[in-house]
């Protein structure tokens, strides 16, 4: 276990030196100058130039590059351009804003998608295997980008149950943790459905069944024990989909997360924030990645990392 978590963790280097190298490329890429951006389009051609020299924006590519990949390896993801805050500390007190919100969809997604899907792997063929059938479909072809501001139109603005937008309270997590965790659900309770009725074919149900176990034990105590495997690995995986999906889900409902810090740090061209922002994100999803691997042993003991 203790060489597969080295080596896993060496692996991790390279994807994330990659992802460190694309997002600098990319966003130099963009049109746009931070400097004008932060001055306004009024500003005199000297006071752009004199902020770009104090920014560093005047070095060569290369040289920007290599103080970013340093400050990186050293854990400095430099300074916010715009508010000349440390890009760590601004993504550190948006963090709490993400994981709650983050949390909340998976508890929605796995609180709606597991039991459907038993109770659809259970009655395949039956009214409620259609029913939860359509659901995952419907979940599936619904975007959350049209989904969020459905849900605010329908129970904020219409029917006055639920705020709008913001965060303070339970009730302002309620649309924007459904909005985003709908797809989810929607493609967990497949899976779970699937994985549930290749286990149910198997001998061992039926031999649980033969010594006396009822019909709900055989179902929740092995089979479902036994299908969690390919569950686990969708919702490891599907945790960095929440992270990259929180992006739009934030900004709809003025979420203050690090999605819509994201979003904003790219509406000025405030380069150090969307390369830190962009590179926690792809941390996030490496290590979750790992943990799922991890937790195979624990639901499978028959698998062996060395």
């Amino acid at each position: 276990m203790v060489r597969f978590l080295v080596r896993r963790l060496a692996l991790t280097i390279p994807v994330l030196l990659g992802v460190a190298t694309l997002v600098f490329a990319l966003i130099h890429l963009i049109p746009g100058d931070p400097a004008q951006a932060i001055l306004g389009e009024t500003a005199a051609e000297a006071d752009v130039e004199a902020l770009r020299r104090r920014l560093g924006l005047d070095r060569p590519l290369v040289e920007q590059y290599g103080v970013f990949l340093a400050g990186a390896a050293r854990g400095d993801l430099g300074t916010s351009l715009r508010t000349e805050e440390p890009v760590a500390q601004a993504i550190l007190t948006r963090l709490p804003a993400t994981l709650e919100l983050a949390a909340a969809a998976m508890l929605v997604a796995i609180g709606v998608a597991i039991p459907l899907g038993i109770i659809a792997a259970v009655g395949r063929g039956t009214f409620v295997d259609h029913l939860a059938t359509t659901f995952a479909l419907a979940g599936i072809s619904l975007p959350n980008f049209w989904l969020g501001p459905l849900l605010a139109i329908l129970f904020a603005v219409e029917l006055g149950w639920l705020p709008v937008s913001g965060r303070g309270t339970p009730a302002h997590l309620v649309l924007p943790a459904i909005s985003l965790g709908a797809a989810l659900a929607a493609i967990l309770a497949r899976m779970t459905r699937a994985s549930l009725l290749e286990e149910l074919r198997e001998p061992y149900v039926l031999a649980a069944r033969a010594r006396g176990a009822s019909r709900t034990r055989a179902v929740l105590r092995h089979a479902f024990r036994n299908s969690l495997v390919p569950v686990v690995t969708l919702i490891g995986l599907q945790f960095g989909a929440v992270l990259t999906g929180a992006v739009i889900t934030e900004t709809i409902f003025a979420w203050p997360g690090i999605g819509r810090l994201l979003i904003q740090s790219i509406g000025f061209r405030d380069y150090p924030l969307v390369q830190g922002c962009i590179l926690f994100i792809a941390v996030t999803y490496v290590g979750m990645n790992l943990l799922t691997d991890l937790v195979y042993g624990v639901l499978d003991p028959r698998i062996r990392y060395e």
